[in-house]
């Protein structure tokens, strides 16, 4: 899939970043082109891509302090800015262009929904997002931000694939080396996809390709997207419990929001030498995958690579049913009933519980 990359705020800068440093190391052409738009010039002077300082004439470069309302107002206001900067990127080669964003900080809550929403409709082209949760360390203003931007967010893009800081931060890693290790393992996953059909060695049975991805990504709402990898045998027969064991390690261990298994369609790609990828293994893994998330949409096919190891990749789309999502937007909702008790507002008798829209 070639795709356009929009980085919006710190964590969705570095994501974006990432991101296109993995597709241009690994030499697939998926990624055309990056930009990255913050509130702060200090995030965006260390970046290796154009950016766009926005909100100049309201916060002078200093970011909006975590207030995604405002990071919603000044995103408004200069979405002219950032558009313009875009157009000579989405070429007609463009098939997606993918938001970036974490949900917790204030321009990247506020501004990746405005954007989103501006893009559909400038462009005929699918607009994706990619959202980052907030930790449950993170505080209390994050998590309200997160669940009023996911809400207006998911609304807005035709899919928002998701990534749980919360799973992938390991016990007694700093938070930047942590941050780091994240990015790099959503790269890889989202990489991974958007290279789906696009410079693969050798000849598979059944290639995935860019309209697997979208005819996947279709069913909408929250996604997830999951890899794992294993050494392979030379001879595909001996290889039919290493594509199930990875098909399931993707699922059950390696998603970017754990536990999200009760999905509306999947897809899975089997990467790895096409003489070495087991046929009956692929046809047990995809119908594991069916019985496993419930859908009767599940696709999948090979991703040829020239490797001595077999690996799965698999995405699941319409995955806002599940267990993990209910959970954030329940700590969410608790954040939003905490913030309400620390401030008393005179309003707050018409207001019930539930996470109001951001825009």
């Amino acid at each position: 899939m070639k795709a356009v990359l929009l980085g919006v705020g710190q964590a969705g800068g570095k994501l974006t970043t990432a991101l296109a440093e993995f597709d241009a190391d690994a030499g697939y052409g998926a990624v055309l082109d990056a930009l990255a738009v913050n509130t702060a010039a200090a995030d965006l002077d260390p970046l290796p891509l154009e950016t766009v300082l926005v909100g100049q004439s309201r916060v002078n470069g200093h970011g909006v302090g975590g207030d995604n309302e405002l990071g919603a107002e000044v995103m408004d206001e200069d979405a002219v800015e950032v558009l313009d900067a875009l157009a000579p990127k989405v070429t007609a080669e463009a098939e997606a262009v993918f938001v970036a964003a974490g949900l917790g900080g204030g321009t990247g809550s506020g501004g990746a929904p405005v954007l989103v929403r501006e893009l559909n409709r400038v462009y005929d082209v699918p607009v994706y997002a990619i959202g980052i949760l907030p930790g449950r360390d993170e505080g209390t203003m994050y998590q309200v931000n997160a669940g009023r931007s996911l809400k207006t967010l998911v609304r807005e893009a035709d899919a928002t694939i998701l990534l749980d800081n919360d799973a992938w931060r390991s016990a007694g890693e700093s938070v930047e080396g942590g941050y780091e290790a994240i990015n790099a393992s959503m790269a890889k996953r989202i990489g991974l996809l958007l290279a789906a059909g696009e410079a693969v060695e050798g000849v598979a049975e059944s290639v995935v390709d860019t309209s697997e991805v979208i005819n996947t990504l279709r069913a909408g709402g929250m996604a997830a997207v999951g890899f794992a990898s294993a050494p392979a045998a030379e001879d595909p027969q001996e290889n039919v419990t290493t594509v199930t064991s990875a098909v399931r390690s993707a699922v059950m261990t390696g998603l970017s929001l754990p536990s999200a298994t009760d999905a509306d369609a999947a897809l899975v790609a089997v990467a790895g030498d096409p003489d070495r990828i087991s046929r009956k293994g692929a046809e047990k893994a995809r119908k594991w995958l069916q019985e496993e998330t419930g859908s009767m949409q599940v696709r999948g096919g090979d991703f040829p690579l020239d490797s001595d190891r077999i690996a799965a990749l698999v995405l699941l789309a319409g995955v806002e049913r599940s267990q993990r999502v209910e959970a954030f937007l329940e700590r969410a909702r608790q954040a939003v009933r905490d913030e309400r008790e620390e401030k008393p507002d005179p309003a707050a008798a018409f207001e019930n519980d539930e996470i109001d829209d951001l825009l």
